[in-house]
């Protein structure tokens, strides 16, 4: 058999490679979180209506609060530890306005979307673990057995019910996200909440009882006609608004008669590999995603094979 990996070539995918070791057994010591917590070194990430806090200028940052500077009454997880040469620091996150803020220490407040931009690396993922598991405590204050409250556990990745005991654990909600090829040409399509002149790669969340195959060739032929034949994964994305995994593949096309879903398309074409190279510069006539955004690794992918 030769080697499966060979030929594995996969353009830079953003918010991904964070630098934070999750550190999975402490979480289950709550002994073990108190001292993590009390080190004079750990530090906080606020999330302000799930919009992180920022260092001010030109090359912002994650601003890590000291404990000093949160409230005792927000809500807060635990995010890992920092890499060694930065001394295995602890690092948590927490969910609090402005106001609540025991000093002000000088950040500016941004959306998500825009901090993953901005910082464009591994502090982007870091971002989206924060305002993820924030979100998914905030929504799920009442279990779903009995309706009895909960608590958190396991330093933020699970809540325990108070009646029934049950637990709850965070979930991740899966997308598949799609290049239909057919030749030369690749599948793009804009929905109408699109921004104008914006395409992107079609993509859909998968289904219970679905394989990511099959929920990629249901997708296409529901959006857009498109029957496939093999599908090939690419690479994968935490995307946390507000909490799915961005799953992209390429599908082979049988058609290319497009018959477009006008709930889910507003247009859709078939584009060449110079069209796409042109839209990924800013050239084109049509606008391509960021490279914040995996569907922009997909077409890069495609125009470097």
């Amino acid at each position: 058999m030769s080697d499966p990996f060979s030929d594995w070539s996969v353009p830079p995918v953003g918010i991904t490679g964070s630098p934070l070791d999750r550190a999975d057994h402490p979480r289950r010591d709550p002994a073990a979180m108190i001292a993590l917590r009390a080190r004079p070194d750990a530090r906080w990430l606020v999330m302000d209506d799930l919009k992180p806090v920022l260092t001010q200028g030109d090359r912002p940052d994650i601003l890590w609060a000291y404990r000093s500077d949160v409230p005792h009454t927000a809500t807060s997880v635990f995010l890992g530890l920092a890499p060694d040469r930065d001394g295995g620091a602890p690092r948590f996150a927490a969910a609090c306005s402005g106001a609540e803020l025991v000093s002000d220490f000088g950040g500016v407040i941004v959306d998500a979307r825009a901090a993953a931009v901005q910082l464009g690396d591994g502090r982007a993922e870091i971002v989206a673990q924060a305002r993820s598991l924030l979100d998914w405590h905030a929504r799920h204050q009442f279990c779903a057995v009995c309706g009895g409250k909960t608590e958190m556990a396991k330093a933020g990745y699970a809540r325990t019910c108070l009646g029934c005991h049950a637990e709850h654990f965070p979930r991740t909600d899966p997308v598949v996200i799609m290049l239909a090829i057919k030749g030369e040409h690749a599948l793009v399509g804009r929905q109408p909440n699109f921004p104008k002149k914006f395409f992107s790669a079609l993509a859909g969340f998968v289904e219970p009882g679905e394989s990511l195959e099959e929920a990629v060739a249901r997708e296409l032929f529901e959006e857009a006609g498109i029957r496939t034949a093999r599908v090939r994964y690419l690479a994968s994305q935490p995307w946390p608004f507000p909490s799915s995994l961005m799953i992209a593949a390429f599908a082979e096309a049988v058609n290319v008669d497009i018959t477009i879903d006008a709930d889910e398309l507003e247009e859709a074409r078939w584009v060449t590999k110079d069209e796409v190279r042109a839209a990924l510069a800013g050239t084109g006539d049509w606008f391509a995603p960021p490279p914040m955004a995996i569907a922009h690794t997909l077409l890069q992918a495609w125009v470097e094979d």
